[in-house]
């Protein structure tokens, strides 16, 4: 069983079709964009201070657009769509982060 879905897994990657995708840009572009997301995933343990509210905002904008564009486009970048979803959420996260340091108890009891 393990060597049957082994040798399938293979044929699937030495396929025309996979690695014309791999050698892309709707491969290569998603792939170095998850930098952002993973960038604020690891700043979620820096202080609230260090977060910038407009640059959040901006980046969630951004994202927000990104993930429309790569539903719309053709065919369906669906790993673009991936990465900036998680930036959406990432960069909700340090936009609340940053919304209770500033106006919320931000532990000051």
């Amino acid at each position: 069983m393990a060597a049957a879905l082994w040798r399938k897994a293979l044929d699937y990657v030495k396929n025309k079709e996979f690695r014309d995708y791999v050698t892309s840009t709707h491969f290569w572009g998603p792939l170095a964009n998850w930098g952002l997301p993973l960038a604020a995933f690891r700043d979620m343990k820096a202080s609230p201070e260090i977060i910038s509210g407009r640059m959040t905002m901006a980046l969630i904008f951004y994202s927000l657009a990104f993930m429309r564009f790569a539903h719309r486009v053709q065919p369906r970048n669906r790993l673009l769509m991936a990465c900036h979803g998680a930036n959406v959420m990432a960069q909700s996260v340090q936009g609340s982060r940053l919304l209770i340091h500033r106006y919320g108890s931000g532990g000051r009891g």
